[in-house]
């Protein structure tokens, strides 16, 4: 075992990295929607928001390549026979997802886009079950994404502070984002068995980036409020995807993959109390809202006990 290997392997390394890319990821919404007002991208403006999201991915890819080339000591570059998974990766990782996702999150609270954001977990099980036979459907796994649905369920149907209302541009785009990105995940676990999962994530995030800055300036997107803040929003959110990611891809090459996936449940833990905290949305941050929070961490810990126990 090389001092590498042992390094990332120690447990606190994994915990410190894990918790780092999580932290980072909870902080995306919030950070979204203060780009938005920075930006003066009102919330009708989709072209503008999906050429937002391209600067955002496009600088986010390129970040990721440079990071993964310096820990690998090499110049991280697709093989040929590669640009065919990237490019099934960006339509969906990238573009499929945060088109509805930024689409999503101008249409309801950074809060609420965060716990319905949390049921991708569930959702990339049954589709590796169901569909992609990865995996078995246990009941165990079933148990913890009924009771994980359960609380995006009541954070979407409670009042005092998150209304009851439902909107397809708002709740409903988040949701089809999660789905895009279940679908994202079983096959970059597919691929990852023979390509490096930092080449596939750096270079699907420029793919689609570049795809979103073209749809976003075609369908009449423009970037014409600059200010310091704005552009500062911009490279932090372009830093948050470069950096997890990679980091989260390194941690993933030297430990097994349920040691280090079980830290992404904290995503929408980081992602409601950071909303709550950045965007002034306190009053969302109710008893009704920790309820449903720690439904969806009971339905994580069940499915991830299966994992535990079979292992």
């Amino acid at each position: 075992m090389s001092k590498t290997e042992r390094f990332m392997t120690k447990t606190i390394v994994v915990w410190f990295g894990a918790l780092i890319c999580c932290i980072l990821w909870g902080s995306a919404s919030s950070c979204i929607k203060l780009g938005y007002k920075w930006f003066e991208i009102p919330q009708e403006a989709v072209a503008t928001q999906i050429l937002f999201a391209g600067c955002r991915f496009t600088m986010a890819g390129i970040l990721a390549i440079i990071i993964g080339s310096i820990f690998q000591r090499k110049v991280l570059l697709p093989k040929r026979e590669s640009i065919s998974k990237i490019i099934k990766l960006s339509m969906l990782q990238t573009v499929g997802q945060y088109i509805f996702f930024y689409i999503g999150l101008a249409n309801t609270t950074g809060v609420k886009a965060s716990i319905v954001g949390g049921v991708n977990v569930f959702i990339a099980i049954m589709i590796a079950s169901l569909i992609f036979h990865q995996e078995t459907l246990t009941m165990k796994k079933l148990i913890g994404s009924v009771i994980g649905f359960a609380g995006v369920v009541l954070v979407n149907v409670a009042g005092n502070g998150i209304s009851m209302s439902f909107s397809w541009s708002g709740e409903g785009a988040i949701f089809l984002s999660t789905v895009a990105y279940a679908f994202s995940s079983v096959f970059l676990k597919r691929y990852s068995k023979d390509e490096d999962p930092v080449i596939l994530s750096g270079y699907q995030f420029i793919v689609g980036g570049i795809i979103m800055m073209l749809c976003g300036a075609l369908m009449g997107g423009r970037l014409t409020v600059f200010t310091g803040q704005g552009i500062a929003i911009l490279i932090y959110l372009a830093f948050v995807s470069a950096v997890a990611y990679s980091l989260w891809g390194i941690l993933l090459k030297y430990n097994p993959v349920s040691r280090v996936a079980v830290f992404g449940f904290m995503n929408p833990v980081f992602g409601v109390i950071l909303s709550a905290i950045l965007l002034d949305e306190s009053k969302s941050l109710n008893m009704t809202c920790i309820i449903s929070l720690v439904l969806v961490c009971v339905g994580i810990y069940i499915v991830n006990m299966q994992g535990k126990e079979k292992r």
